[in-house]
């Protein structure tokens, strides 16, 4: 009985991190389709807003099929100032600066410079509360930086520092500000956006009506975004939109729910929860493999080789130290 659950639970073990693998694939695609749009001369401006302007309408069918439409209405009117606000940091600020960066490195460049993110979702926990649990009932309090996590966050963060300096060998100063500074903003505002929706929203909706909900709060933001790509660029290529339409289906749905999928079956194992979470890490080798062999990008040379292994390792080494805590 004992070694049926512990094969059951393997078994469940192994499909999470199938579905992390897989979600990984998709997730490449971001950064490969945004490279090709802008070496193809596509503006930012369009490639930032079209993504949310073709996922919304695929993201309402989902979502009217499962009959939570109301639901979902009634819990954003209940505070639409936040709704927006946050939307527009987790969605607009995050994906915006990312677009415009693809025109200033290749690829696994861009994937590569952003796993900051972690330490940077790390410096923003004092933001947030928390609940523990105590023998006189549960007590919220401040968040707390993880510095059990830090050595793993020393290895990323040096990884990223010499992807940043062989960078710099090979273009001017300012091209190089233009590449670090969005990637790193957006490095920050994802995790602080999407943490806040989380809070605001807690319980009351499912993956699916949050990611829908933020998608049509962010509408406003991509508008605007949009008038200003009409004007500088005028109306997106054929190609463009078919490229977002990929952008918004591959990463922005189908990466998501896969991601989200396998660690709600493992979210009481930390083990396998480190594993899952350590399959973010494929992102990019295949961001490499993708922009090289398809979009002609260069190779790193051996500065930026050994800052992706580093990077990499660190990620790994992120998720061991959080397995090792129980978190």
């Amino acid at each position: 009985m004992v070694k049926s659950a512990v094969q059951s639970d393997t078994r469940t073990g192994q499909k999470a991190v199938a579905l992390g693998l897989l979600a990984s694939v998709f997730f490449s695609f971001t950064y490969v389709l945004n490279n090709l749009m802008a070496l193809e001369g596509g503006s930012w401006l369009w490639t930032a807003s079209l993504r949310f302007f073709l996922s919304l309408p695929i993201l309402f069918v989902m979502v009217l099929l499962r009959g939570t439409m109301g639901r979902t209405m009634a819990v954003i009117r209940k505070a639409p100032g936040k709704w927006l606000l946050w939307s527009t940091v987790a969605f607009g600020i995050f994906y915006a600066p990312f677009a415009f960066a693809a025109a200033y490195g290749p690829s696994w460049l861009v994937s590569g410079t952003y796993q900051f993110t972690m330490f940077a979702g790390a410096l923003l926990t004092p933001l947030f509360w928390t609940v523990r649990q105590t023998p006189d009932g549960p007590v919220r309090e401040r968040g707390k930086i993880p510095v059990r996590l830090f050595p793993a966050f020393a290895v990323i963060l040096v990884g990223v520092f010499l992807l940043q300096v062989e960078h710099a060998q090979q273009t001017s100063f300012l091209s190089l500000l233009l590449f670090s500074l969005p990637v790193l903003l957006s490095a920050f505002a994802y995790p602080l956006g999407n943490r806040k929706m989380m809070e605001l929203v807690g319980d009351k909706l499912g993956v699916i009506e949050r990611v829908f909900g933020m998608n049509l709060c962010v509408m406003p933001f991509c508008i605007v975004l949009a008038i200003f790509g009409g004007i500088s660029a005028g109306a997106p290529s054929s190609g463009q939109m078919l490229q977002s339409l990929a952008a918004a289906f591959f990463p922005g749905i189908c990466a998501t729910l896969l991601f989200f999928h396998g660690t709600q079956l493992v979210r009481g194992d930390p083990h396998w929860l480190a594993l899952v979470e350590s399959t973010q890490c494929g992102e990019i080798l295949l961001c490499l493999a993708g922009g090289v062999f398809l979009l002609g990008n260069p190779m790193p040379g051996a500065m930026g080789a050994v800052g992706l292994a580093l990077i990499v390792v660190g990620m790994v080494v992120n998720s061991v130290l959080q397995s090792r805590t129980g978190r």
